[in-house]
């Protein structure tokens, strides 16, 4: 999705979603843009690569074309060497065919058709996305694994509400992201990826992983999670495929030792054996993590909390907004809808136009760098895991039509944009989020923005440039209203294919769109 936005500091604020651009540096993963450009570089490598099975081709078709020749030659000849040789003609030619035939021979066999191919990889390889790339959309991919709750299987084999393409991932795609989360001390999901692999090999699915490196994986998480039955089930699974496994054996008995143990302090009788049944979602909790929000936020991307009544939704009402008979708006009224009454949110329909809107893309296209938060201790401007996305600033000198979007956002609200931030150009990559936040500078925090002397953030204003298919939503966690300013919390849940999820108003209860 892309959207656009705008802060107020004693004022208003706009942030604005883009498609990024292509862009020489690293975090290709965090906007959908910059992996639209991969495509298409993937096409001309693809391509190139083509032209270079062609060159090869054509080389191997010649060299087999000599091969033949000499082969029928080299069988005449020396059948009958000197009545061979007796002809003038042949012992001329086999001089010559010694002298400059074979070295022309030699030089074609030498010539490498790679040369082209290997150039158009050097050019491209500088925009490659790199290892961090690789890792971030891997822990994307879990981030929307948690907020919609779908399992492994699904994603494994593409079905995936709302999307209009198959894609499957191997047992080596399975056994990859279960390693980027094991990397991560993230057991929970190296878990459910590890077992993932192992039910597709065990379904006939070839694989290069060996099934001892899943079960090794696998058996060590299973124990991090706290289960020791199936640990010791997993292991010796393990070490009856590679007996001389260097942990197996050793893990195998640390584990029955603690399990031993764990029996003998808890007076229990001996446990069951562990469970046959997969490892699915609901087999083990997901750990609590630091954001208290977590589960009510991404309730909330998942359509579920307050639903609109219908005695609600007889207070709601669409019309036309003029401004208080804004010059500029009675002619063209805008279209404003009621959202939800209370409090009173609405959307402004058709604000930009589609002019406007590729404009604003195409501005801020080349710009666009990962975007960051204000670090509630120093202040300072910082990259955060909670924010992963692209965005880009732009001012009104660069275009008439920022300044023309500026304005209207003024007609609209009744706030001027004189001491507004900058127009703000975003957009989400694949699992793209910005967790429960503040847009203002809250009490604790020290002055944001006293460098620009235009006080604290008062609103914001959101324009979405653009929709996904599936996934994507803007909630709001409290669901009271906010006593003073430590209350507005605002919220942006993950996102699926790139969708931009930003928080217009503070302090407001969950809402879905």
């Amino acid at each position: 999705m892309v959207m656009m936005m705008m802060m107020v500091k004693n004022g208003l604020f706009l942030l604005a979603a883009a498609l990024c651009s292509w862009c020489a540096e690293a975090e290709v993963f965090t906007s959908i843009g910059q992996m639209t450009d991969l495509i298409f570089t993937e096409k001309e490598l693809v391509q190139s690569l083509k032209e270079y099975i062609q060159a090869e081709e054509a080389k191997l078709s010649a060299v087999k074309s000599w091969a033949s020749k000499l082969d029928k030659l080299t069988q005449m000849s020396t059948s009958d060497p000197e009545g061979y040789l007796a002809h003038p003609v042949n012992a001329y030619k086999l001089m010559k065919r010694l002298n400059t035939e074979w070295s022309e021979l030699e030089s074609l066999v030498l010539q490498d058709p790679s040369d082209g191919f290997i150039a158009n990889m050097s050019v491209h390889r500088q925009y490659f996305p790199d290892e961090e790339d690789e890792k971030g959309a891997a822990k994307a991919l879990m981030r929307l694994q948690d907020t919609y709750k779908l399992d492994s299987e699904s994603f494994s084999k593409g079905r995936l509400p709302g999307v209009r393409y198959n894609a499957l991932l191997t047992v080596d795609d399975c056994f990859d992201m279960g390693k980027t989360a094991y990397n991560e001390a993230d057991h929970y999901h190296s878990v459910l990826w590890m077992q993932q692999a192992i039910r597709q090999m065990d379904a006939g699915e070839d694989a290069t992983t060996a099934k001892a490196d899943i079960l090794d994986y696998l058996s060590y998480s299973v124990y991090q999670m706290g289960d020791l039955p199936r640990a010791i089930e997993l292991t010796r699974r393990l070490v009856l495929i590679d007996p001389g496994h260097q942990r197996a054996g050793g893990n195998l008995r640390y584990f029955e030792r603690l399990l031993t143990t764990e029996m003998r302090e808890q007076a229990r009788k001996p446990s069951d054996p562990a469970a046959e049944r997969p490892i699915d979602l609901g087999t083990y909790e997901r750990p609590r993590d630091y954001l208290p929000e977590r589960e009510v936020y991404e309730a909330l991307c998942r359509g579920e909390g307050v639903k609109m009544t219908i005695q609600r939704r007889s207070r709601l009402f669409c019309r036309y907004q003029d401004g208080k008979r804004n010059p500029r708006l009675l002619l063209a009224p805008m279209k404003e809808e009621d959202e939800w009454d209370s409090p009173h949110i609405v959307r402004y329909l058709n604000a930009l136009s589609d002019a406007e809107i590729e404009k604003i893309k195409e501005l801020a296209k080349p710009r666009l760098a990962r975007a960051t938060v204000r670090d509630p201790k120093s202040g300072v401007l910082t990259v955060a895991h909670y924010r992963v996305s692209k965005s880009a600033w732009l001012e009104g000198e660069e275009d008439p039509v920022i300044d023309r979007v500026n304005q209207r956002i003024e007609d609209i609200t009744g706030l001027t944009v004189d001491t507004a931030e900058l127009l703000q150009v975003a957009n989400y990559g694949v699992g793209g989020q910005y967790e429960p936040h503040f847009d203002f500078s809250r009490r604790d925090e020290p002055d944001a923005f006293k460098s620009l002397g235009t006080g604290n953030r008062v609103a914001t204003f959101l324009n979405y440039m653009s929709d996904v298919e599936a996934g994507g939503a803007t909630v709001f966690p409290i669901s009271a209203p906010p006593s003073g300013p430590e209350r507005e919390l605002q919220s942006s849940g993950t996102t699926s294919s790139g969708v931009e999820k930003e928080t217009t108003e503070p302090g407001t209860p969950p809402v879905q769109f």
